[in-house]
């Protein structure tokens, strides 16, 4: 699903569990809570998050009886490309040049890691 527009920023608990669904793919919510590593997590608190994120258009569900098993509406992917657009237009002037000159300069990069970068570029201008 190719999106124009910008997606809605997660809340750090939202894409906690939307980092848990992408890689289930398709889960109900008791799935989610084991994933999450903490098993004093209210039901409730994790169906209220999953409810939310299907407001927002990130997961959607089938219905089996009382049984909801959800599954992503967007991918990971689409949802970085997302962040890393809205990054590059508030932070950046909307120039993914100066986002790139900004990584070089400050990141260290080595001689490697630029060349890397070069061959993207080169393959992205073909």
């Amino acid at each position: 699903m190719k999106r124009n527009k910008t997606l809605p920023v997660l809340t750090k608990a939202e894409e906690e569990i939307m980092q848990i669904i992408w890689q289930l793919d398709r889960c109900l919510v008791r799935d989610v809570i084991d994933n999450l590593g903490d098993p004093e997590i209210p039901h409730s608190t994790v169906s209220s998050v999953v409810r939310i994120l299907e407001k927002k258009g990130f997961v959607d569900h089938k219905a089996y009886g009382k049984t909801y098993e959800y599954f992503p509406l967007v991918t990971k992917e689409e949802y970085a490309q997302s962040g890393v657009k809205n990054l590059v237009e508030k932070y950046f002037g909307g120039s993914p040049r100066k986002l790139v000159s900004f990584l070089v300069q400050s990141e260290n990069m080595n001689v490697k890691e630029l060349a890397d970068l070069m061959k993207l570029l080169d393959k992205k201008e073909k």
